[in-house]
């Protein structure tokens, strides 16, 4: 492989990146560079154009207005649609994963319209906020062990005959529609409410977005203490009685 075998790309870091989600694209770089692998990372802010050409891209959570305005850029600019298109992998996280869908509630109460890459459709709850930390078992056909993260957002996001759940809560609210689903996947576009970031405590999801990029069905071993330490420190407090 050359040095620029893979492609990762931080899409909007100036308008979507709350609650640390741009640490999911340090891990995977990271976990990509102990394989030793070749790994191009670009950071594109919101006033720049999405490069058609990446491997892997990532989009994290953000406040209403910046998520309109991600979202209206994003329309306009046509580079991630173009890139699903080409089979690029995408996971995208809070407001992010709602940007993907069909459409969302915006700050000014109106529904906007998403890049239709995810079957899903969010409103915008009534009741209290989704916030806490969250256990779900993720889709068995990822092969990926259970799911720890935090969320923190008010959408309500219903699941199309297309998209598949992410997983299923053990605890916490997940997609916040009571059927106990979390995020929603299809193909090669993941979305996830989950920050923490998710991929710091979830590092095999990292690995899963590499072996999809690479088109293989494993990767070389690494070292995983440091991640199983906090795996198992966010695990215990999230199930600790009150």
């Amino acid at each position: 492989m050359s040095d620029s075998s893979l492609r990762l790309v931080w899409v909007y870091p100036d308008l979507l990146s709350t609650y640390g989600d741009q640490g999911n694209a340090l891990v995977v770089e990271r976990r990509a560079r102990q394989r030793g692998l070749g790994v191009t990372r670009v950071d594109v802010r919101s006033d720049q154009p999405v490069p058609t050409s990446g491997d892997i891209y990532l989009i994290g959570g953000g406040e209403d207005r910046p998520q309109r305005l991600a979202a209206e850029r994003l329309r306009r600019d046509g580079g991630l649609a173009r890139a699903a298109s080409n089979g690029a992998i995408i996971f995208s996280v809070c407001a992010g994963y709602q940007i993907l869908g069909q459409e969302f509630v915006n700050d000014l109460g109106e529904r906007e319209p998403g890049l239709g890459l995810l079957d899903v459709v969010s409103t915008r709850g009534e009741g209290e906020r989704c916030v806490g930390d969250v256990l779900a078992d993720i889709d068995p056909r990822l092969g990926l062990p259970q799911l720890t993260g935090f969320e923190n957002h008010q959408g309500i996001t219903h699941l199309g005959p297309t998209a598949r759940p992410f997983a299923r809560t053990v605890l916490g609210r997940g997609n916040g529609t009571g059927d106990g689903t979390e995020g929603a996947y299809s193909d090669t576009v993941f979305g996830t409410y989950m920050h923490g970031p998710v991929m710091a405590r979830n590092p095999q999801i990292a690995d899963l977005l590499l072996k999809l990029a690479l088109d293989v069905n494993a990767l070389p071993p690494t070292d995983d203490r440091w991640y199983e330490a906090l795996r198992a420190e966010r695990v215990a407090a999230a199930t600790q009685p009150a």
